[in-house]
């Protein structure tokens, strides 16, 4: 299948707080333009509705986030819940350890692994999402490197370009660094403002390098471009539709 923009649904989370909500709000992301979403931060819903909900609007669920209680203690009922929604890939938001440690990046790797064993040979890979705490350094290495030495090659990695900028680092460099293992990538992009903060931005109206992005992204093997904005200057649902021209102006679809 050719790579696909995606919606994260973590923007849209002030609306969908109930299945009513969630059913109207996965509408209007049908009608700006996206055919597919990550599901992630809704409100309880059955999975069954969901599903109903997806395919009656002509949605494919390429991704998820749950999380890591869930991922570890109801294993098998995620599972069953992503066969459902006929979607392959789940991830861990972060890890996010309060004071931490060097030590605490292998340990965290290690337990990870754990629980992705019993994802596999499900159909449904356990990927991690990076913020920009994992490129604090710890004797030298950044805890993102850290984590990727010690996850099992069955983890993938869901580079998030905002948060690597963000922490300091090249978006492009760290999406070709895990080649082969990042199906779905999420695309934000940071812009500065007047008072010379840093604030997130729809795709295209920051200053991210897109070229190098997209083509380490394109020889990296990424599936789905998912589209999110955690925080937005405008109506949320306005921030994905510029998102989404923006993107395909790029040559994206």
């Amino acid at each position: 299948m050719a790579s696909t923009i995606a919606a994260q649904m973590y923007t849209l989370r002030d609306f969908t707080k109930t299945p009513r909500d969630i059913a109207s709000t996965l509408a209007l992301v049908k009608k700006i333009g996206y055919d597919a979403v990550q599901l992630s931060a809704l409100g309880k819903i059955d999975p069954q509705e969901l599903a109903a909900i997806l395919t009656g609007e002509g949605l494919t669920c390429c991704a998820t986030h749950v999380s890591l209680e869930r991922l570890r203690d109801e294993t098998t009922k995620v599972i069953d819940e992503h066969h459902l929604w006929g979607c392959k890939y789940t991830a861990v938001g972060g890890f996010f350890p309060k004071k931490p440690r060097a030590t605490d990046w292998p340990d965290f790797a290690n337990a990870y692994n754990a629980i992705a064993a019993k994802f596999h040979g499900s159909g449904v890979s356990l990927g991690y999402h990076n913020h920009s705490h994992e490129l604090v350094r710890f004797e030298g290495k950044t805890a993102l490197q850290i984590l990727l030495d010690h996850f099992s090659p069955n983890v993938w990695m869901e580079i998030d370009t905002y948060w690597i900028q963000h922490g300091g680092a090249d978006p492009a460099a760290w999406i070709a660094k895990v080649a082969g293992r990042i199906p779905c990538v999420h695309l934000k992009d940071m812009a500065i403002t007047s008072d010379q903060t840093q604030q997130m931005a729809e795709v295209g109206e920051g200053n991210l390098n897109w070229p190098a992005i997209l083509k380490a992204c394109r020889e990296a093997g990424v599936r789905w471009y998912i589209i999110e904005q955690d925080i937005c200057q405008r109506d949320p649902f306005e921030s994905l539709a510029i998102s989404l021209n923006n993107a395909r102006e790029m040559d994206l679809e």
